[in-house]
């Protein structure tokens, strides 16, 4: 769920950014969008002291919700003037992450799946045949 959260938020502010929204109305827009009550008073916080002239991956790092990868893009970006670029990057890198986890809880679900099924229709068919043959033997 932390991946997602940071994955959303990234994606966000970066299209944010890379469109002219001033980074302080990007940063309230998608603390709201982040899906995480945590992530969002971090960037709430974070966004005050930006207000304030503080640079945002300083905040990001004093929070402590951020990964240290994230800061330190974050960092690098502001640096470089290339925000927007750092946090597409940083938002792929966790959506592959996402992708990876989801495919391997899905892997590990199908034969557990399939040995549910397996029992619920054999139990069907035991239920279904079992009259039959106590009528065979009554008949006899």
């Amino acid at each position: 769920m932390r991946k997602i959260s940071i994955a959303r938020f990234t994606r966000t502010l970066s299209a944010l950014l890379g469109g002219g929204v001033p980074i302080i109305d990007a940063l309230r827009i998608t603390a709201k969008t982040a899906g995480n009550r945590v992530v969002e008073n971090s960037v709430m916080a974070a966004r005050e002291r930006v207000m304030a002239g503080q640079t945002l991956g300083e905040r990001l790092k004093d929070s402590g919700v951020f990964p240290p990868m994230v800061v330190q893009m974050v960092i690098v970006g502001e640096q470089t003037g290339a925000l927007d670029n750092m946090l597409a990057k940083v938002a792929d890198y966790y959506e592959d992450e996402v992708d990876v986890a989801v495919s391997g809880l899905t892997a590990l679900l199908e034969p557990l799946l399939i040995v549910f099924l397996g029992v619920v229709i054999g139990g069907i068919v035991i239920a279904i045949y079992l009259p039959i043959f106590k009528v065979v033997t009554l008949v006899k």
